[in-house]
């Protein structure tokens, strides 16, 4: 069985002999399994959020990256109209006869998840077909690096390579993984989590035109002012959680609705300051107020990188995450308020910062559950770590890095 080339993996990895030992038991699986004797590989990060949280839903900025941990897949096109995945840890083969999609038929879970994007991408003019697959990942599962937006993102890119020429953009995808979110899981996500990891890289992206999607890549990396960054799973996943979720942006729409507006992004901080007493749902204002002023330090945030000056958007990041805490309120589930991981984490992780005198912590992603971001001096990054895994265990601590490649096909 073939395997990428060596220059591949070292583009992407950064090395290539661990790499390469994934990619032979991948290929060495689906071999097994599938009975192909040439396939075809395929990467898809995971990311990481680095100022914005949840405004991309109403057409807000945000500065998000890849990161060094991926879902990868061995594929060939099987000349049928069934799609069969292998997915590795998961007892269950996925199989999703593209004759017969419908959400009655695929009603939940990953079935619904690929049996979705089969007709989103079918609504936005694009081919589908059967294929095999035996996918596997490292991306850390139900904690806030969007591990089903990097298995969204592999699918996406093995139908593009196979069927449609490579021909579909990033935005495509985004599209295509947002629909399955929407309508096959009733997840009302925006398209944050699929770009960033698309695109790879550290990129800023702005979320007002949906059918234009604008983005830039930005020259950054923490270690660039001598910071890693760190996340740590706080050991509740976040996976029955989509209410809370959903009720970020359908709040801030509700907002948006009453200043006369669809979206937040088409209206001003101002005119919500003069319609206030106008909206009774104090929450939704607070969360409103979180998407102008989040949007405007993403601004900043760009601004400082491109700057060189990293304190000020250090000082940034500091302030997004306390207006996460405060104003949009995702860092515990208010129907279980007396399980606070994320606020137990962080404030262990405060402790060690001040003690330390530097770095900065915040929830990461979605938040409710999950995962916590710590960026923290590289010379103290080994001390927080061991810090830390004392309160959490050392396999949830991840210190983690932007890798430049988003998803691909690699050989």
């Amino acid at each position: 069985m073939n395997l990428p080339e060596k220059a591949n993996l070292e583009k992407i990895y950064g090395e290539s002999s661990a790499c390469a030992a994934r990619f032979q038991n991948l290929a060495d699986k689906f071999a097994q399994i599938y009975k192909h004797d040439h396939a075809d590989f395929f990467t898809s990060p995971g990311r990481t959020e680095i100022i914005g949280n949840h405004v991309d839903h109403n057409g807000g900025k945000v500065i998000a990256g890849s990161i060094n941990l991926d879902t990868i897949g061995a594929a060939a096109p099987n000349g049928t109209n069934v799609i069969h995945i292998t997915s590795e840890g998961y007892r269950d083969e996925i199989v999703v006869d593209l004759d017969k999609i419908s959400r009655a038929n695929y009603p939940k879970g990953t079935f619904a998840l690929v049996a979705g994007m089969m007709e989103g991408a079918k609504k936005n003019g694009f081919q589908t077909a059967g294929f095999d697959a035996y996918v596997s990942t490292n991306v850390i599962a139900a904690a806030g690096v969007s591990s089903s937006a990097s298995f969204e993102m592999l699918i996406c890119v093995i139908i593009d390579y196979f069927f449609n020429n490579s021909k579909m953009t990033y935005t495509d995808y985004a599209k295509i993984g947002q629909y399955a979110e929407n309508v096959y899981w009733d997840k009302a996500s925006g398209m944050m989590d699929q770009m960033a990891c698309a695109v790879g890289g550290p990129v800023l992206f702005d979320f007002a035109d949906r059918n234009d999607l604008k983005y830039s890549k930005l020259d950054f990396s923490y270690g660039k002012f001598g910071h890693r960054l760190v996340i740590v799973n706080t050991g509740k996943g976040h996976a029955d959680l989509s209410q809370e979720y959903s009720e970020i942006p359908g709040e801030m729409k509700a907002a948006a609705k009453v200043l006369g507006a669809e979206l937040l992004h088409e209206t001003t901080l101002e005119n919500l300051l003069a319609h206030v007493n106008e909206i009774k749902d104090d929450r939704a204002i607070l969360r409103s107020i979180h998407f102008f002023e989040e949007t405007s330090r993403v601004e900043r945030s760009a601004k400082a990188i491109g700057e060189g000056n990293y304190e000020e958007f250090l000082k940034l990041m500091d302030e997004s995450g306390r207006s996460s805490w405060e104003l949009l309120q995702n860092c515990y589930c208010i129907k279980d308020c007396h399980e606070q991981k994320i606020p137990l984490v962080l404030a262990l992780t405060q402790l060690f910062l001040n003690k330390i005198g530097g770095g900065i912590c915040r929830v990461h992603g979605g938040g409710f559950a999950g995962v916590i971001a710590a960026v923290v001096p590289e010379n103290e990054m080994e001390n927080y770590v061991e810090y830390i895994s004392q309160y959490v265990g050392r396999e949830n601590v991840y210190p983690m890095d932007i890798r430049a490649v988003g998803a691909a096909h690699i050989g």
